[in-house]
């Protein structure tokens, strides 16, 4: 085990590796043939990050750009809730050395403990903005989830306290007058010369794309999850954010650390729903098809180890017990308090003839939360001049190799509001000068013939889930890598004009990401776990694995 003092120093520098052979723009555009348009602020993506910072712009003019409907987002399927220490008896230094241990000796301590400490004051805005967190009497009812030593999970509804956060933040958001919301709005790519970003190219409702010329950009487009077959993110969660700031010219690290969710439900026929970790940590016992709670067998913090460490006790016990799934036991508890504690999940069970407080619930792991993506400073500005980014598709150096649960609200809570203000800043600094760029793309298709989209994806879903999944090898990632580089021969090079077309585009950018650096790491840390490299190597991997376009593709 690592000391307390490596812990908190910093990652040993970076390798570089070379990404996908994919052209700079996904379609066909000149400035001349294109309707233009023109603001302050871009805000790509309407999770709590894109609010948080779209509230953070003062009096600039800013247009949040959302690919469905604004409620449509990971940040509003969150269960679990926010972590902040609010305790007397909890401290900064606790929840921060909490982080750090989770984050597998990756994280940048400096930024774990800007976080923490910030974590307060951005729950007391919450409140302030009208989010009824749960209380007994005047006090926040606090949890405690895996990996933390306090309770300190601040939650609303029980387990719906992203669907009450977003709930406010929305409603604050549309009262703001100088913030404009295009709902149902995909961004198809950045647009840069690999010098500076200048806004995007975006199509509204299906409608011929259009220009959108910013000041500053900011990307806060949430996860990737829907590169796996097994998730627990919504569809929408395509990784567009990661691949468009590749294509652009932004640096993206980390892209192997794909944080798997243990207990995702398991049903034959249903969407594979989140089954929140708090429910855990109120009791619930994990037992095999045997009823053996198995947990004991790997770690002694039993169900409230760290996610990494429980998604791979399951995989393991569903090896032994060749079984599909395991269970989640509650019948233990009080049947009143699991209703009334946790009312989405009993309501979800129902829906399959199951009563928590009594059935066993199948549950299995499923890609939960991108911990790689574009590398951003303490303020959130990326590598690109007029790019910033905050939110799940980010490398903020907060989560290392393995995100402490309920982190990641809070991340994008803070994230999104230094985003938002410093972004301001520069903008105000820039004259209103509306003229285009001269930048366009000449674009042929590939393939004249109509492809089935549907198809291709389900199978790039089934491949990543298969073989980059929570346990790795080098076999396996060199099959993958050879069936993902197959298809993107002529999936990548194809002129599509369909919302579903750039994203399988975008998904087989990001599986190439997450694949070959998966391979490059011969190491396991975090939530990179590798069959044929089943210890960490500090000495020589404690270090990003960073990926720039380099635009001569």
């Amino acid at each position: 085990m690592a000391s307390a003092s490596s812990i908190a120093a910093p990652p040993d520098g970076s390798e570089h590796l070379s990404g996908p052979n994919t052209p700079r723009y996904l379609l066909d555009f000149h400035p001349k043939r294109a309707p233009h348009y023109f603001t302050d602020l871009l805000i790509i993506g309407g999770g709590l990050a894109g609010l948080r910072a779209a509230n953070a712009v003062g009096d600039a003019h800013a247009i949040v750009v959302t690919k469905d409907e604004i409620r449509e987002s990971n940040s509003n399927y969150a269960q679990g809730g926010i972590a902040s220490v609010w305790d007397p008896e909890d401290r900064f230094e606790n929840h921060i050395e909490d982080t750090l241990t989770a984050g597998g000796n990756l994280c940048h301590y400096q930024v774990v403990s800007s976080v923490v400490r910030e974590a307060p004051n951005r729950i007391q805005e919450l409140m302030q903005w009208g989010t009824q967190f749960d209380r007994s009497g005047d006090r926040l009812l606090l949890g405690r989830e895996g990996g933390h030593s306090h309770e300190r999970i601040i939650h609303a509804l029980g387990d719906a306290t992203g669907k009450e956060i977003m709930r406010a933040v929305i409603e604050r958001t549309r009262a703001l007058p100088n913030v404009q919301i295009w709902e149902r709005a995909f961004t198809i790519d950045l647009i840069s010369d690999h010098q500076r970003c200048y806004g995007a190219i975006v199509s509204r409702h299906g409608q011929p794309p259009i220009l959108l010329w910013a000041k500053q950009t900011i990307l806060c487009t949430g996860g990737c999850g829907q590169v796996y077959r097994e998730t627990t993110n919504p569809r929408v969660a395509t990784g567009d954010g990661h691949a468009l700031a590749f294509r652009a010219g932004a640096k993206l690290r980390d892209m192997e650390f794909m944080q798997f969710h243990p207990t995702v439900l398991y049903i034959a026929g249903g969407s594979r729903t989140l089954v929140t970790e708090a429910i855990r940590g109120a009791g619930a016992h994990l037992v095999d098809s045997n009823g053996y709670r198995f947990m004991q067998d790997y770690d002694d913090r039993m169900e409230l180890a760290p996610r990494d460490v429980v998604s791979l006790a399951i995989v393991n016990q569903m090896e032994k017990t060749q079984h599909h799934c395991v269970y989640l036991s509650l019948k233990h508890l009080d049947a009143e308090s699991v209703h009334r504690g946790f009312p989405g999940f009993t309501s979800v069970c129902r829906k399959f003839g199951l009563d928590p407080s009594q059935d066993p619930i199948p549950v299995r792991p499923g890609a939960h939360y991108m911990i790689g993506g574009v590398e951003v400073d303490l303020d959130g500005r990326t590598s690109l001049a007029g790019l910033w980014a905050a939110g799940e598709v980010t490398s903020t150096g907060l989560h290392g190799a393995n995100r402490l649960a309920s982190n990641s609200l809070l991340e994008g809570l803070v994230y999104g509001a230094r985003s938002g203000e410093q972004a301001a800043l520069e903008a105000r600094r820039m004259p209103d000068d509306l003229r285009a760029v001269p930048i366009f793309n000449r674009r042929e298709a590939v393939f004249s013939e109509q492809m089935d989209i549907s198809d291709i994806r389900n199978t790039l879903q089934s491949l990543m889930w298969r073989l980059v999944g929570v346990q790795r090898s080098r076999s396996r990632m060199q099959e993958a890598l050879q069936e993902i580089r197959g298809y993107a021969k002529y999936v990548l090079h194809h002129a599509f004009q369909t919302t579903e077309g750039w994203e399988l585009q975008n998904l087989l950018t990001v599986a190439h990401l997450m694949a070959e650096a998966a391979l490059a790491r011969t190491e396991s840390r975090g939530v990179h776990m590798r069959t044929d490299y089943p210890e960490p190597n500090d000495e020589d991997w404690r270090k990003h694995l960073v990926y720039e376009f380099s635009g001569n593709n």
